[in-house]
């Protein structure tokens, strides 16, 4: 992939796929015509951070939300392509292929946008790195479990709270939703694997068990219903779970039905100077760059006060993009013992962050906040390990 070099093309092109490769970086004309037109009025900004502050400044804005979505949706393509290039060859042995992950990455810009919070010190592309890889490993692994299930597998795993969501979704009603549920809840009280472990390939239930299936469902329901009904019924729940926990992926750069977006750059006449300077007064800006010199240097030197081993699988992990798997066959542990380490080390730079943060900014840590503390600590662990001399 050659990067793009122009602000505008940045903010206005998108990635194209030939087959499992990349192709080239096609132009949104529209896109191109509102970057152009801001571009020219202020042709002295050229930092990509100041572009992703403006819209990501505009994004409040009901009437301009979709257009500076999509600006930044087009900035993020990079970091989308190449964090699902990571992910999927550490996913080697899947169907599913680059392409695949970047769609499913690109569809969490909305995620990636609601978290992000540069006053907190965030960098949006490497934070959309964590939260891209993160949709990736999970939308793999919880495909990768579904696809191996049967019908019944699968209604055996399910929450009754997933089934209940599955099934509203699906347009049902209250009461047909109540019935399912109820049959439901019979089929995993009767239905029990003869080995507790072997639940993904489960038949479907023998006929004595369908029996006893109907005889609990017609004892707890004034609806009687024969045991052919009630296997149509789990069949239909197991259908709209599938499609409830895996829904198709969906290009987020298509217009909704109905609304013309042209006229949003029309919109944006006039109010660029306001915006500009409101985001170039920002005092945020310079705290934000000071905090992240002293994130910088107190993780700095709770990494070197790390056992050397914790170091290394540090490194492994995130400069070589090693597995946990893999780290255990070039140090001769257990998988499981890496896992155990690698999380007490980021353990104990979270709280190397936490007491920095409580000591020097007084403020309360709270879990909220330590959620957000671990989100900036595992980019720095990137940004840090990416630039390790290693």
């Amino acid at each position: 992939m050659h990067p793009r070099q122009s602000i505008i093309s940045i903010f206005s092109t998108f990635v194209q796929f030939n087959g499992d490769r990349f192709h080239g970086w096609a132009t949104d004309s529209k896109l191109r015509r509102s970057m152009q037109s801001c571009v020219n009025k202020t042709p002295q900004e050229t930092s990509e951070n100041f572009w992703v502050l403006y819209w990501y400044n505009y994004i409040p804005e009901k009437r301009v939300e979709k257009l500076a979505k999509e600006h930044l949706i087009a900035y993020l393509q990079e970091v989308c392509y190449w964090t699902s290039q990571k992910t999927s060859a550490s996913f080697s042995s899947t169907q599913y292929k680059l392409p695949d992950c970047f769609q499913m990455a690109i569809a969490s810009v909305d995620k990636v946008l609601k978290g992000f919070n540069p006053n907190q010190g965030f960098i949006l592309k490497n934070y959309a790195s964590v939260i891209f890889g993160s949709v990736i490993r999970e939308t793999l692994r919880q495909r990768g479990e579904i696809d191996i299930c049967t019908e019944w597998g699968m209604l055996r795993k399910i929450s009754q709270k997933r089934l209940v969501e599955s099934l509203e979704n699906a347009g049902l009603s209250p009461e047909t939703v109540t019935a399912y549920v109820l049959a439901w809840n019979c089929f995993k009280t009767l239905y029990v694997p003869k080995q507790p472990q072997a639940t993904r390939q489960l038949p479907r239930p023998d006929n004595d068990t369908w029996s006893a299936i109907a005889q609990a469902y017609n004892s707890q329901s004034s609806q009687k219903v024969t045991s052919q009904i009630l296997e149509t019924w789990l069949l239909t729940c197991a259908k709209h779970a599938r499609n409830y926990l895996y829904p198709p992926s969906a290009s987020i750069n298509v217009s909704p039905a109905g609304q013309d977006t042209n006229e949003w750059i029309d919109n944006l006449a006039g109010e660029v100077d306001s915006v500009l300077t409101q985001i170039i007064t920002q005092q945020e800006e310079q705290t934000r760059i000071s905090q992240q010199s002293e994130i910088n240097k107190v993780l700095a030197a709770a990494v070197a006060q790390l056992e050397p081993e914790a170091q290394q699988i540090l490194q492994l992990y995130y400069s070589q993009g090693l597995t946990q798997q893999q780290i255990a066959k070039e140090l001769v542990l257990q998988q499981y013992t890496v896992s155990r380490r690698l999380t007490k080390a980021r353990e104990i730079l979270l709280r190397n962050l936490a007491k920095w943060s409580s000591e020097k900014l007084h403020i309360s840590v709270t879990p909220d906040l330590l959620k957000n503390m671990s989100t900036v600590m595992e980019e720095w662990l990137q940004a840090y390990y990416s630039e390790s001399p290693y």
